[in-house]
């Protein structure tokens, strides 16, 4: 009885229960595993929520592992039923929504970290490779993101002219082109030169700028124009 007498969060001291600290001091207060305790709401025997929200984090690797998972891979875990996995799934979508979604004044791009903020967090989950092409205004103002290709690129050459009809359509003035390694290693491949050779050649013809390629990888990026490969002139 000893052992599963702590895993109701109430039986914590309520200046140590989540949801109260958080009405208290705001979510950023909260630890990840805190955070997730507010939304599985009760616990196991010999584990309350937070203890749960804990185990999630190291079984998944952190909360990008707990984002990657499947619905049914998070389903499986001890004490977390239908509802409480839809629930956690729910929220991190909610949280890729929200890092995608534009502010009433456009995001602007002033350094490859900019650009990867906006699409890292979810790209970095993805376990295909996914094209996509960031298009940007004359002050370099995010105009959209659009997905233009998913599957081994290697497998399905990217045709160019496919790759500018949204920047052409959206009269944009440069472009970032970003795509991920579903390995988790960004370092770019030779096909990922010869892309943005060759799309910087067709921008140059259609006076639309390639600003940037962004590889995406677990946890990190890489900018072939910080490498200064394919961008040497």
């Amino acid at each position: 009885m000893s052992k599963q007498a702590g895993y109701r969060i109430t039986d914590l001291a309520a200046d140590e229960r989540p949801r109260e600290r958080l009405i208290q001091n705001g979510a950023q207060s909260l630890n990840t595993a805190e955070l997730l305790a507010i939304l599985l709401r009760v616990g196991v025997p010999g584990e309350n929520a937070v203890q749960v929200g804990q185990r999630l984090l190291q079984q998944f690797g952190g909360l990008g592992g707990l984002h990657r998972a499947s619905y049914e891979e998070v389903q499986a875990q001890h004490g977390i039923g239908e509802a409480k996995a839809a629930a956690l799934k729910a929220a991190i979508e909610l949280g890729r929504r929200l890092s995608l979604q534009a502010p009433e004044e456009r995001p602007s791009i002033n350094s490859p970290g900019d650009a990867a903020a906006l699409v890292q967090y979810e790209m970095s989950a993805l376990e295909q490779e996914h094209l996509r092409v960031i298009l940007l205004d004359t002050r370099n103002q995010v105009l959209d993101i659009v997905e233009l290709y998913r599957g081994s690129l290697n497998a399905s050459p990217v045709r160019i002219a496919e790759l500018f009809k949204p920047a052409i359509r959206r009269n944009a003035a440069a472009l970032i082109l970003v795509h991920n390694h579903p390995s988790g290693d960004p370092t770019p491949s030779a096909d990922d030169i010869a892309l943005t050779k060759a799309v910087r050649e067709a921008g140059r013809l259609l006076d639309i700028d390639l600003l940037d390629h962004l590889v995406i990888g677990q946890g990190r990026y890489v900018s072939m124009k910080e490498r200064r490969l394919a961008f040497n002139d």
